[in-house]
């Protein structure tokens, strides 16, 4: 896998914090009912027996969810400590280290792939290579599932959870995000918008289901 070395501080600030956060957002579906209402579409049109990828997976609870409900599940995370997280405490899912611009995959392997708030640790530049890696990965007809916050601000942390970290949290505008999907060949077929729910950081965020050729 190729190595990036602008990512490494993301990387470490995930290591860092990741048993905090996964204790914290373990049961974070069960507050957000559009969540798994798009999760359970995303499930309807997969391709029956292919696995479905949840990129930048954090401890693995979408995967963790994906796979109760009879999805095969691959959940790909930068974070080393994540991804041990992840196996530890989700077994019915698979987990694999992995960065959004080499995605540790075959070509074709997945029916469809879910990236919740992964996006937002890339530079706008990168997101045409890591949507290029999700469509080498997408079998034909393969969807994706994004989830980012709105905007164009960069929020930076250097203490999260009483931690030491390092990371940007980069918003985006939808009709950006929707212009590369389809620079690369993506058809983006839906496009919703919410305001945060009671306990989530006070943001606008946006979802995208794009269909890969």
């Amino acid at each position: 896998m190729e190595d990036h070395k602008s990512h490494d501080s993301v990387r470490r600030s995930y290591d860092t914090v990741a048993d905090t956060y996964a204790v914290t957002f373990r049961d974070e579906l069960a507050g957000k009912p559009l969540d798994r209402a798009l999760l359970t579409c995303l499930l309807e049109q997969t391709e029956p027996g292919t696995p479905i990828a949840d990129l930048g997976c954090g401890p693995g609870h979408v995967a963790a969810w994906l796979a109760e409900h009879g999805a095969g599940t691959v959940g790909i995370d930068l974070s080393p400590a994540m991804v041990a997280v992840g196996r530890r405490e989700h077994p019915a899912a698979e987990f694999r280290e992995g960065d959004l611009l080499a995605l540790p995959a075959m070509d074709g392997e997945f029916g469809s792939a879910v990236a919740f708030y992964s996006v937002i640790h890339l530079d706008p530049s990168e997101l045409r290579p890591a949507f290029e890696e999700v469509r080498r990965t997408l079998r034909p007809r393969g969807l994706l599932l994004l989830a980012f916050h709105i905007g164009s601000e960069v929020r930076h942390l250097d203490e999260w959870w009483g931690h030491k970290v390092d990371v940007d949290f980069r918003f985006f505008e939808p009709s950006f995000v929707a212009g590369v999907l389809e620079e690369v060949g993506f058809a983006v077929e839906m496009r919703m918008e919410r305001t945060h729910h009671a306990g989530e950081v006070e943001t606008r965020r946006a979802y995208l289901l794009a269909r890969r050729p």
